[in-house]
């Protein structure tokens, strides 16, 4: 156990539920056990406000709109008559608009939220549990039940001579100024998806290799097609490799792949590194309070988000599970109820969307094709590339599809995944649908406004049936 638990001087019956860990879920947790009348001890441990504010969602974001700002002049010429350029004038002053926009999220979102529930009291310093209680700055608390939201850290490849490269990771990267001439990026998920991106259209050359194919989770349709916009892009993906070693040079590093049975070896000057994120479960005093952890690391729940220890619940990234932000908001309001009311409320991820925000954008819900059919279900699947959709034709930009998965025999939707330029803004309509128990019959019979991209969702529905090439504008 580690030397902040001991010694500590003890508080009894003062607080009727402890949260460990201030990010997103930590924030959920604490303001919904104060709505129900709770005393929360709410400790924090460095920054206040988690990966999402300070090094996640909201800079990476602010950063991929600026250099989604770059491509749209770069392809206005898409359009007959008209002519523009964009370039990266300052990246520097880009950072410094980045972190002013963080400040001001993260004190107004997060610590100015505080002082409005006086039935929380906030405290500083890292927490680890004892066999009766949680330990914080040398004071032992004896809450009713503990919360533990302590989220994840990126995590490193065991690619040999990894440890001897100052490689970058998703919050260091983000921070870089000036930019590299050239990058690798290790992993084809959505962090290095998004990312390798952003900084190719900020005009640093990028490759990017990953063990299979880039976003390897999805329908490999997705795949395949983000992987020849990348490439329309001027941006290098080698995936199907496997990794050997890495090691420094005069001018950046190099990466030793396996291909196809050989070796190659592939230099650029800086290497970013998106292999997935590691739940933060050490120095907690976790196997002392009987709270176990999962194959992956994160920490065990059950689905009222209980431990192993059932006066413990945990929630979020910490967990190794779901790890989007508002899934961690999500989860950690139900376990603060169910720590404070008794069991009655179950985490249910059946309807939960996702959005990666490269461009085309790429939102899920439900479950893939192979998923429902790894689940023994009889299904049907709809494909409807973007040329079908008139709001792509207007645009001049029919880069994407829409893939439907239904039940055979009822016709329910069971997912719905969308390449789009603008996916993110009509994936909500599909999680409606599944939530709601659907068909695609009834998806294809709703009214959808013309010129939109949640009208493909229609298309997408009437062509399980119908030649959609064969209909008129709003037929149907």
């Amino acid at each position: 156990m580690s030397d902040t638990c001991c010694p500590p001087t003890e508080v009894n019956g003062q607080y009727d539920l402890a949260v460990i860990g201030a990010g997103s879920a930590g924030f959920s947790a604490s303001i919904r056990a104060a709505e129900l009348g709770a005393r929360v001890a709410f400790i924090g441990h460095g920054t206040i406000g988690g990966t999402c504010v300070n090094v996640g969602c909201v800079p990476s974001k602010n950063l991929i709109r600026a250099t989604e700002t770059l491509h749209q002049a770069r392809a206005a010429s898409r359009f007959a008559g008209i002519r523009a350029g964009a370039d990266v004038e300052d990246w520097g002053a880009l950072i410094a608009h980045k972190d002013e926009l963080v400040a001001t999220m993260r004190q107004q979102k997060y610590a100015d939220l505080l002082p409005s529930y006086n039935t929380i009291a906030y405290m500083e310093g890292r927490a680890c549990l004892t066999g009766d209680g949680v330990a914080v700055n040398g004071t032992l608390l004896h809450p009713g039940s503990i919360v533990i939201t302590t989220g994840a850290s990126a995590a490193v490849p065991p690619v040999s001579g990894i440890g001897d490269v100052p490689y970058l990771t998703s919050t260091t990267a983000l921070e870089l100024k000036p930019l590299p001439r050239s990058m690798l990026v290790i992993g084809g998920g959505y962090i290095g998806c998004e990312l390798a991106q952003m900084f190719a259209r900020a005009g640093v050359e990028i490759t990017i290799l990953c063990r299979s194919r880039l976003l390897p989770q999805g329908e490999p349709e997705i795949s395949e097609a983000l992987t020849g916009y990348f490439r329309d892009e001027g941006i290098t993906v080698r995936d199907g490799i496997s990794y050997k070693d890495i090691r420094r040079t005069e001018s950046g590093i190099a990466l030793s792949i396996g291909v196809n049975g050989g070796r190659e070896t592939v230099e650029a000057e800086k290497v970013l590194v998106t292999t997935g994120r590691r739940p933060n479960t050490e120095g907690l005093g976790l196997a002392e309070a009987g709270v176990d952890l999962t194959a992956a690391g994160g920490i065990k729940v059950d689905e009222w988000m209980r431990t192993t220890n059932p006066a413990v619940y945990a929630a979020g990234d910490v967990t190794g599970e779901d790890m989007f932000v508002y899934m961690a908001a999500y989860g950690a309001k139900i376990a603060a109820e169910n720590a404070l009311n008794g069991d009655s409320r179950r985490y249910d991820r059946a309807a939960m969307p996702s959005v990666v925000f490269t461009d085309p954008q790429a939102a899920s819900v439900g479950l893939t094709e192979s998923e429902a059919r790894a689940q023994g279900l009889d299904v049907r699947a709809s494909m409807l590339p973007l040329d079908y959709v008139p709001r792509a034709l207007a645009a001049r930009d029919t880069r994407g599809l829409i893939k439907l998965v239904a039940e055979t025999e009822t016709g329910r939707l069971l997912g719905a995944h969308i390449l789009a330029p603008e996916g993110s803004d009509s994936i909500q309509t599909a999680a409606l649908a599944i939530k709601q128990g659907l068909t695609f019959a009834d998806l294809a019979e709703m009214v959808f406004p013309y010129l939109t991209t949640v009208e493909g969702l229609k298309l997408a529905a009437q062509a399980f049936d119908k030649d959609v090439s064969k209909l008129s504008c709003c037929a149907g």
